[in-house]
């Protein structure tokens, strides 16, 4: 039973951290990444679809993506979820490929995307709290129903706490690593 609980405390804390992750690829933080384009939907063969669905992603160089569309009949779809998709970033065809420059951002405009990383890591704070708290509420009801021993259960409290310790930490070293990568220029 209080491996159950453990493994189950650390597979959610786990997930996340990875979601944490995931949403600090979406940041715009000067430089090309293909995680910006994550959220692009393209309506293509009569629904909408992701666009790494319909076109290749490459980023040739630090400023630049590439979208190659696989289909050339899909490239004014494709244009056109690109500014729809309001990425603050102007697409240029030259018909059989879409070039984004990332444009260089504004010391103010660095800021406000580092406040989007700390609220974003706040709220993955405040998820591996709840993991925790749930966790708990599992260990004292085990050993209320006499599953875990007293010892068990604060020696597993302890570890919950442990484990939370150490992924708000994670986190924080996270915040920290793209926080620099915002504001480097």
């Amino acid at each position: 039973m209080k491996d159950i609980i453990k493994k189950d405390c650390k597979d959610k804390m786990d997930k996340a951290f990875t979601a944490l992750e995931h949403h600090f690829e979406t940041l715009r933080t000067g430089r090309a990444s293909l995680g910006m384009l994550d959220s692009v939907t393209v309506s293509a063969y009569g629904s909408p679809m992701p666009l790494n669905q319909v076109a290749s992603l490459s980023t040739p160089d630090a400023k630049t993506i590439a979208v190659q569309p696989w289909d050339k009949s899909n490239i004014g779809a494709i244009e056109k979820a690109l500014l729809a998709a309001n990425l603050g970033i102007t697409p240029v065809n030259d018909g059989t490929l879409i070039r984004l420059s990332i444009p260089p951002m504004t010391e103010e405009r660095r800021k406000e995307v580092v406040k989007v990383a700390h609220k974003m890591a706040e709220e993955a704070r405040v998820a591996v709290r709840n993991v925790r708290r749930q966790g708990n509420e599992e260990v004292k009801k085990a050993e209320k129903d006499h599953e875990i021993s007293e010892d068990d259960r604060d020696k597993l409290l302890k570890d919950i706490q442990k484990m939370t310790d150490d992924h708000i930490k994670k986190f924080d070293e996270a915040l920290v690593a793209k926080e620099k990568e915002i504001m480097e220029v």
